[in-house]
């Protein structure tokens, strides 16, 4: 008698031979997969706050693979001003004094920025000075005055935050810049000059103003 030979009707198809080779790799198959890079950091957001008021800053991570995710841990924050806004290492950002500062989220050497600007909150009142502490200079010298706010009981250099201007507003041989409160004076008058230097808050309209002179 012949042999009888016994044949499969079936073949394995691909898709059992690719289980197979799953279960022969077991964990070395992870090899396969590699983690996406960060590549970008979305920093904000970029806000107006007040003085001694916060806001919580946030950062979006970008990879190499197209995708985003929030970052919750590994970002280190600094202020590129921090007499302005300080920023906490959870990121959250408090308003210090007047001006604008650059808050940085950085993760490895990632980095991005966002923009706040402080305004004075709870301004009550104003103090004028200078920075020599005199009460008169003679003409072709030049003085700088300073304003000191204060606002929810702490005192602020707001001195670039205020509008300068003199009483009487016109004055021969002397003038001063608006925007920082430096006084110049020309030599020439053979006589003095009395007058007031105000510092005005724009916002609040908030006022003072000392008394100076300029002498031959």
């Amino acid at each position: 008698m012949g042999k009888t030979i016994l044949r499969s009707k079936h073949k394995p198809g691909l898709a059992v031979l690719f289980v197979s080779l799953l279960v022969i790799l077991g964990p070395g198959c992870e090899g396969f997969f590699v983690d996406p890079v960060l590549t970008g950091i979305a920093v904000g957001p970029s806000a107006t706050i007040q003085t001694g008021t916060t806001i919580q800053m946030g950062a979006v991570g970008t990879y190499n693979d197209g995708s985003q995710k929030t970052l919750k841990s590994n970002v280190f924050w600094s202020s590129g001003t921090p007499s302005v806004a300080s920023v906490s290492s959870s990121g959250l950002v408090t308003g210090v004094g007047p001006g604008q500062a650059t808050i940085t989220g950085a993760s490895s050497t990632v980095t991005g920025t966002a923009t706040i600007t402080v305004t004075i909150g709870g301004l009550t009142a104003i103090q004028v000075s200078n920075q020599d502490n005199v009460t008169s200079i003679v003409y072709g010298n030049s003085e700088q005055f300073i304003a000191t706010g204060t606002a929810n009981g702490k005192q602020i250099n707001i001195t670039d935050s205020v509008t300068w201007s003199t009483h009487p507003s016109s004055i021969p041989n002397v003038s001063i810049a608006s925007n920082s409160g430096l006084l110049v004076t020309t030599s020439g008058p053979t006589t003095a000059v009395q007058f007031d230097v105000v510092a005005t808050d724009p916002t609040t309209n908030i006022s003072n103003r000392m008394s100076f002179a300029v002498r031959p």
